[in-house]
């Protein structure tokens, strides 16, 4: 990667090793294996490292510690993703905002060539991870509220799920995944089959570096016992969204919680948003909430 000269190097090889916990042997060989970052020269020939460059390295290690090889974390490197926090927190409001109300826009009218041009605008200036969990993810939960309360029709939720379901399978299934990490099953609750949040969920959990098996939209709860004995994942997901099926999806979580010791199991979706307090209290523990600062205490309380 090249390097700004205009920027001023401050951070010495010692310091920088001191902050990210990681040796200088171990810098060096990153930085000449992978060219992940150029540091400048001092007028004695020493490293100077950058705050783009600090922020860069900080990102590689997050990864390394969360299981992926260093190779695979550099696989992964996104410089749009480290700038893009360098914004303020209103500006980055403000542009997912248009972006988001201009894709509604274009959903509900049944354009689909414009959908299509905004979403592939929205993957030039911000990350995958950006796009589709806060983006496509917030408007489809705003989507799923609308139809839930009659505002649009069936015929605009199907259109709108064939093109992002499309869009984000198609990422989805590009994340390489760490075998270290445990496996995943992701399926609709009984009776469910907008799973359009639950593709977003899962798009989440491959980027953690999870070996993901997708299931899609409701399957009989005796192949539920056939795919858990068969793959022996550690984490299972159910998503629901109509809430006449939700008490069919709590009894099931129960069930499954009394049978399979060790099976950590999530539900999400707008059904179990709108679940009773005292249910909310009962069922807390398999809540996994609705955005991705949610879902990451979830998933770190239950590692």
């Amino acid at each position: 990667m090249s390097n700004d000269n205009k920027v001023e190097g401050k951070y010495n090889i010692k310091a920088v090793s001191t902050i990210l916990g990681i040796q200088p042997g171990t810098l060096r060989a990153w930085e000449r294996r992978y060219n992940i970052i150029a540091p400048v020269r001092n007028e004695s020939g020493h490293r100077l490292y950058t705050e783009k460059h600090l922020n860069i390295l900080k990102w590689l290690v997050e990864k390394v510690n969360q299981g992926f090889t260093i190779s695979q974390a550099v696989a992964l490197l996104d410089k749009q993703e480290i700038e893009d926090n360098e914004m303020t927190t209103s500006e980055q409001k403000d542009r997912t905002k248009n972006i988001s109300d201009d894709l509604m826009k274009a959903l509900l009218s049944f354009d689909e060539s414009k959908a299509h041009e905004i979403i592939n605008h929205s993957f030039t200036i911000y990350t995958i991870d950006k796009v589709v969990i806060d983006i496509l993810g917030g408007l489809l939960v705003e989507i799923g509220n609308l139809w839930e309360n009659g505002e649009i029709s069936t015929a605009h939720e199907h259109f709108a799920t064939s093109i992002l379901r499309s869009r984000i399978g198609i990422i989805m299934h590009s994340f390489p995944h760490n075998g270290i990490l445990p496996k995943v099953v992701a399926v609709c609750g009984p009776g469910e089959w907008h799973e359009l949040g639950l593709l977003i969920f899962t798009l989440y959990v491959r980027r953690k570096g999870f070996e993901v098996i997708y299931l899609g939209s409701s399957i009989k709860e005796n192949d539920i016992d056939i795919v858990l004995d068969e793959i022996d994942p550690k984490f299972l997901f159910f998503s629901c969204t109509m809430r006449e099926n939700i008490e069919h999806l709590l009894s099931l979580v129960s069930s499954l919680k009394e049978e399979r010791d060790g099976l950590e199991i999530g539900i999400g979706g707008f059904a179990v948003d709108q679940l009773s307090k005292e249910k909310k209290e009962e069922y807390f523990e398999h809540i996994v909430g609705q955005t991705k600062p949610e879902w990451e205490l979830w998933l770190k309380s239950k590692i």
